[in-house]
């Protein structure tokens, strides 16, 4: 992709592919999904699918190259990660259909990445995303960004996409790691 928008908004073309992914799995095989911050889908609160988009020079300018990898039937994953993995063919409870997918995923990708480029797009993709997202607001998450580890509530996303998180030090802004939903402990009475 070749976005004709500032720099400090191509992190959105994240947000994008999660919410064009979301629609198409929604669209071809009737599954719900849930966004985890930033680039990953889940059903059923394992990992159905991965986003990474990595900006590159070329000849012809800078691009942004996205990567969607969805989890089409089990044999996607090692067994080890059956129980924080899981497929389209699992959730859905039928076969997945790669090339139906493949076609509602790239209508739903030109549909958000258009959207993007509008006037307030930037907003319009922030508001849709944090409202296809359990993550956004609330969720207790741990963040881990190499050896730094972040606890705190998710508090929405800045218009770049950074993560709010309100931890016991104030409100942090996350722009990369890797993010866990944590368990609230139980309280014995």
């Amino acid at each position: 992709m070749r976005p004709a928008l500032a720099p400090h908004s191509w992190p959105l073309i994240t947000f994008v592919a999660a919410l064009a992914t979301g629609d198409a799995l929604r669209e071809a095989a009737e599954l719900e999904t849930d966004i985890k911050w930033p680039n990953d889908l889940l059903a059923g609160e394992r990992k159905i699918c991965g986003i990474l988009a990595e900006a590159i020079e070329t000849p012809a300018g800078r691009a942004v190259v996205v990567g969607i990898g969805i989890n089409l039937t089990n044999e996607a994953f090692p067994v080890d990660f059956a129980t924080v993995a899981t497929s389209v063919a699992r959730e859905s409870r039928r076969t997945a259909e790669r090339e139906t997918i493949l076609t509602a995923l790239l209508r739903a990708l030109a549909r958000w990445y258009s959207l993007l480029h509008e006037p307030e797009g930037a907003e319009k993709i922030v508001a849709a995303w944090v409202s296809h997202s359990s993550f956004a607001t609330g969720k207790m998450v741990q963040v881990t960004n190499g050896a730094e580890v972040l606890q705190g509530i998710t508090r929405g996303v800045e218009n770049d996409g950074a993560l709010r998180l309100e931890t016991a030090a104030g409100l942090q802004l996350i722009r990369a790691g890797d993010v866990t939903s944590v368990r609230p402990a139980r309280m014995n009475v």
